[in-house]
């Protein structure tokens, strides 16, 4: 397998926030995992889970990601999860000390773009991100429109 390539196919994806490339610049990912109680990854395998207005915070050398919904399981009893928690992330401390270098800098966050499974472990996919201004989402959406145009008249030729 090349270097840098998912292996994660479209039956492992589990969530996507596909508003965190419109809304942000990505300029690098990494692979973390995720402490989750029984009844959450239930929930997971069932693809009730929300990723949009989710972040990651650094706190105290531990990476948590927050505001990320899982809807209680429909069979869970009363050690149900509570569907807003913060769920710590496993990633070398290496790696969290970078982060926590990177989000130093005014306008920059980490956000969660997928949530996959991987070896029947929930994998979270976290992308450094700096803020887009309304210009640049324009000129994404236009670069984008062109490209599609382009594949078109090329597809006809």
């Amino acid at each position: 397998m090349a270097k840098g390539k998912k292996q994660h196919n479209n039956d492992n994806l589990m969530a996507q926030n596909k508003k965190a490339r419109h809304d942000y610049s990505i300029s690098e990912t990494y692979e973390a995992g995720i402490v989750l109680t029984g009844t959450e990854i239930k929930s997971i395998r069932a693809r009730r889970i929300n990723l949009k207005d989710g972040f990651v915070q650094i706190r105290n050398d531990e990476a948590y990601m927050m505001n990320v919904y899982i809807s209680e399981y429909a069979e869970g009893n009363q050690f149900n999860h509570d569907p807003l928690r913060n769920r710590k992330l496993l990633l070398h401390k290496k790696q969290i000390r970078k982060l926590a270098q990177i989000t130093q800098d005014k306008g920059v966050t980490i956000v969660p773009l997928k949530v996959y499974l991987k070896n029947g472990f929930a994998k979270v996919l976290i992308g450094v991100a700096t803020g887009k201004h309304e210009y640049d989402k324009r000129e994404t959406i236009k670069r984008r429109d062109q490209k599609r145009q382009i594949e078109r008249v090329m597809k006809h030729y």
